[in-house]
């Protein structure tokens, strides 16, 4: 039996998708409800994003990456360490 090495400590996906929709929200001057608007989300459905509240699928992130304009991929990065 070969013996695996420890997978390395990353932030699970709810939390970076939560700390990358608020880099890039805060990035193009949007507030959470101004957000939700523009992608035709409940204005409070960012906040429960971002607070990690919520799940959400991957039609909504198409829809978030879309208005934050990167691909879907970006939000599902391990954030840099300044954008926790």
């Amino acid at each position: 039996m070969s013996s695996k090495s420890p997978l390395p400590s990353l932030p699970n996906a709810r939390k970076r998708v939560a700390a990358n929709i608020r880099h890039l929200r805060k990035a193009k001057g949007l507030s959470q409800e101004q957000l939700a608007e523009i992608a035709e989300f409940h204005r409070t459905y960012v906040s429960q994003l971002e607070r990690c509240v919520t799940n959400i699928s991957i039609d909504g992130l198409e829809r978030l990456a879309q208005v934050l304009g990167v691909d879907i991929i970006d939000l599902l990065q391990v954030p840099d360490s300044g954008k926790r």
